[in-house]
Parts: C-alpha cells; structure tokens; sequence
C-alpha cells in the first residue's frame, strides 16, 4: 500500500509549552523556550497526520510579521497541550495559593491559539490543560483545586505514579463520546491534574463525568449550525497504561481527525471567541511588550 504523499496529509497544530527565560538553567541560560512532549506529537502522527508546533509569535525576540492567524489559516486543527495551571486571573478569581498561581503568559498564548483557529473555523482540541483552557475562553469557570474546593473527592493526581494514576469515568448516554464507546458506560483514564472545570463554558455539553466524584472528564460544543468543532478531555488520550487497562483513545483521535478533514471540504465560517476580532491576540502583544 502505497503511503500518503506529504501535501495529502493533514497538517495539525500542536500548541507549544513554556520554559520561561531562567538565569540558571545550564542550558539555554536565561533563553526562552518552546516545546512540545514527544508523545501528544507521536499519537497525532499515529494515525498519519503531520503535526506543526505553533510557537509564539511575539516576545522579547520577536521579528518579521508572521501571527497565529498565518498558523490558523494554513494547519486544517489544533491540539491544545497539556501542561501548567491555569492562571486563576483568567477566569476572574484571585489565586487562593501562590502555588496556584499558574502561568499567565501561557495563558494569554493559549487563548490567542483557541481565537485564531476558531475565528477560521479550524477544529480544536484540547487535552488536560487544554480542556480547562477551552472552558475558561468560551466563559467557563475552573476549581483551583479539586481535592480542597469539591466536596468527596478523589485524589486527580499522585506526582509519584504521574501517567500511571488512574481513576474511572462515567460517559454520559447519547453523547457522540458514548457513540464513539457503545456500551462502555463505565472506563478507566489516567488521572494527572489538580484544577477542573467548575462551571461548563455556556455552547458545551459534559460528556464525562469522574466516577465516584462527578467532576467533569470531557467536553464538546453543541454541533448547532455554523460552529466549528471543538472537543476535549481532561485525560490525557496519548498516554498508555503499562498493563493496557484504560480506555483505548483511537477513536477520539479519529472523530477530531475527521473533523478536520471535513473543514478542508467544507469550511465553516469563523467567530471570535471573545466578541472583538484578535483580542485575544492583542492582549498577548502587550503583556510581552511589558516584559521588556
């Protein structure tokens, strides 16, 4: 079987993660770093599709005229990484904890990412971070920590175990996850996070819920006419279980690839996140320009 020729393929973002610049690192002392973790970038590349990291366009070195809207318009979807807390400021409540307290900065990237692909109607998804990132641009809300701030719950993260930290999930009838997964109501996903979505982001449906403690595992904007689509989960579909025992994340892979190769046919029309076109990316510009 002959492979797919490079420009047959899609082309998927991946957005990057931050190293803020730090005068003792040994490596890159005091240097800015973007990178993606090889495994997102390998389960994307599992089914065929090329992936792209997005990096921040503007900073302290910034040159030339290239913006996430050049990203935007040529990759067909975006995945939106995992990675650090979400800054409590962006959804408007003051961090309870100086360890809470995110990253800012990635946050304002994050949310330029999500309105320069939604405003050219490209798929998104979003995966533990991402999720909560998704909820937080279209007006929802995040615990900032689930164990303190939900009553009966369960531990969502053990630093120690990390990937191999599980916890089952509830995936809610006729729901296109639970299409995707006939008669699997009850799974098993890695659990690697401490913040989840408090409020669901008005335009979303839940379609998981963590079992025993109901907090939401997966979300999905309502498909009504002229949106494009956005998914995500707050596990994390590339990792594994060593002994094979969660849920197998093919299909999700597929249902968002799919996605994106039906907005190469037939794109949809764009909307900006936030009522004012490239805002997010505004907001972006300006705090970077305050870090010089």
């Amino acid at each position: 079987m002959t492979s797919p020729r490079s420009d047959q393929r899609l082309k998927i973002g991946l957005s990057a993660c931050f190293s803020h610049a730090d005068p003792y690192r040994p490596l890159f002392t005091n240097k800015t770093l973007q990178y993606v973790e090889q495994t997102i970038a390998h389960w994307i590349m599992s089914a065929g599709a090329m992936v792209v990291m997005v990096p921040c366009p503007t900073g302290e070195t910034a040159l030339g005229d290239v913006t996430l809207s050049h990203y935007a318009e040529w990759l067909d979807g975006v995945v939106m990484h995992g990675g650090a807390d979400v800054w409590p400021g962006s959804y408007g409540e003051e961090p309870l904890k100086d360890a809470w307290l995110g990253d800012r900065i990635r946050d304002l990237y994050d949310l330029a990412v999500v309105e320069a692909f939604e405003q050219v109607g490209k798929p998104i998804f979003g995966v533990c971070r991402g999720l909560q990132l998704i909820n937080v641009a279209f007006g929802g809300t995040l615990y900032q920590d689930i164990e303190t701030q939900h009553p009966g719950a369960q531990q969502h993260r053990d630093p120690i175990t990390y990937d191999q930290h599980f916890h089952d999930i509830e995936i809610v009838p006729n729901t296109r996850l639970a299409r995707m997964y006939p008669e699997m109501g009850q799974v098993k996903v890695n659990s690697i996070h401490h913040q989840g979505i408090k409020q669901i982001a008005p335009g979303f449906d839940i379609e998981a819920w963590s079992y025993p403690d109901g907090v939401p595992e997966a979300i999905r904007r309502h498909p009504t006419q002229g949106h494009g689509y956005i998914a995500a989960t707050q596990w994390h579909p590339e990792f594994r279980a060593h002994d094979g025992s969660i849920l197998d994340a093919r299909p999700i892979l597929d249902d968002f690839l799919l996605a994106c190769e039906r907005a190469k046919v037939q794109p949809l029309p764009g909307h900006s996140p936030f009522q004012i076109r490239d805002r997010a990316s505004r907001l972006l510009r300006r705090a970077l320009l305050r870090q010089r």
